[in-house]
């Protein structure tokens, strides 16, 4: 009899374990469970610890609310231009209804596979291979517009539409880099001849600049020869006029007689007879008379004072230094202080031609002042 009690209360404790594992139900978070009595649409289950009725109500699907990544194998596309490209795409997709993706579709996760199948078939159906590869964006919104607009009936929101790759052919992808190849050298041999054609404008630019900088640097060096030139010829030519002056003042003071000119004549016969071409040389036994001759007729000459009465006359020699001109005014005024020394040293050695040279140059300004004009 108590073995049977104890039988009892275990399958009485057992019928309870089972009443309370059927009438309670816990739901995980982000997840929706719906309950069906006899068959039938019942209720959605919460997150959480939920109470239903044992042995009526039952937990047939338990849906995941949370963000879903699906991603499908590649899928052959055929193009406008007729080239096969293969495709592989990834769906974010998230469960909004429950009730819908349980009962308005069957597998849901297979329904968007094969819809996103035909219709990337139809967007790239429209393109090309150019097209095709460049346009990921404007494919990944038809795909997300049309799969949204699909799928919105089975209680499923398209998030985001991604392509992973477009591979076209083998063939096509051999010939596309050929293609790319060709154009990199293309732009490559067009940004060395630009650079060529730089190089040689500059270098050109360059050679203009530096021909135009020597034709000036020559320029201003012959203008400064010249000038230096110039300097020189009036600084002679000053020279020359103090060396006349000197000349003349050491004639004035020296007082030359006959017997100096005598000396001198005698110095001159030895290089009279120097050369080649004098070959015998005679000197006449004459030569006393001839040099009493030549001292009387020397002493006559104008220029020579036959005697001294009084002071001599000082011609002014100017300054010690030759002063260097620096503007046309004193190179005018320095050539007349010169043209007027030569003038004042010409009329000392020629007392009698001062006045006809001096009227000469008042009535004939061609006539240089140094040259004395012949007496009538």
């Amino acid at each position: 009899m108590p073995l049977v009690i104890l039988i009892l209360l275990a399958l009485l404790l057992l019928f309870v374990v089972v009443l309370l594992a059927k009438t309670v139900r816990i739901i995980p978070q982000a997840r929706a469970g719906v309950v069906e009595r006899f068959g039938k649409y019942l209720k959605t289950l919460p997150a959480g610890l939920n109470i239903v009725v044992p042995f009526v109500d039952r937990v047939r699907y338990l849906i995941d609310l949370r963000e879903q990544v699906v991603s499908f194998p590649p899928q052959p596309v055929i193009t406008e231009d007729n080239l096969v490209v293969s495709i592989d795409t990834v769906i974010y997709f998230q469960v909004t209804d429950p009730i819908a993706a349980t009962y308005e579709i069957a597998n849901y996760i297979q329904a968007i596979e094969q819809l996103t199948m035909t219709t990337l078939r139809n967007i790239v159906g429209g393109m090309d291979l150019e097209e095709t590869l460049t346009s990921r964006d404007q494919i990944n919104s038809g795909l997300r517009g049309v799969l949204d607009e699909a799928t919105g009936k089975w209680g499923i929101r398209v998030n985001r539409v991604e392509l992973k790759g477009i591979d076209p052919p083998p063939s096509i992808k051999d010939s596309m880099e050929k293609q790319m190849r060709a154009d990199r050298e293309k732009r490559a041999v067009i940004l060395t001849a630009e650079g060529s054609r730089q190089a040689a404008i500059l270098t050109a630019e360059g050679s203009k600049q530096a021909a135009i900088l020597n034709a000036e640097g020559d320029r201003e060096s012959q203008i400064l020869r010249a000038q230096a030139d110039r300097e020189s010829q009036i600084l002679r030519a000053q020279g020359e006029g103090q060396a006349i002056q000197t000349v003349f003042q050491a004639i004035h003071d020296g007082q030359p007689d006959q017997s100096l000119l005598a000396y001198q004549y005698l110095q001159m016969l030895p290089k009279i007879a120097d050369g080649d071409a004098n070959k015998v040389w005679i000197v006449p036994s004459e030569i006393g008379k001839a040099l009493e001759g030549l001292g009387s007729t020397m002493t006559n000459l104008q220029g020579i004072p036959q005697k001294v009465e009084g002071p001599l006359k000082r011609v002014d020699m100017g300054p010690s230094e030759p002063v260097e001109p620096r503007s046309d005014s004193e190179l005018s005024k320095t050539s007349a202080a010169v043209e007027a020394a030569i003038a004042e040293a010409a009329s000392a050695a020629h007392p009698g031609r001062g006045a006809a040279a001096a009227e000469a140059a008042e009535t004939d300004p061609a006539v240089n002042p140094g040259e004395v004009p012949p007496a009538q």
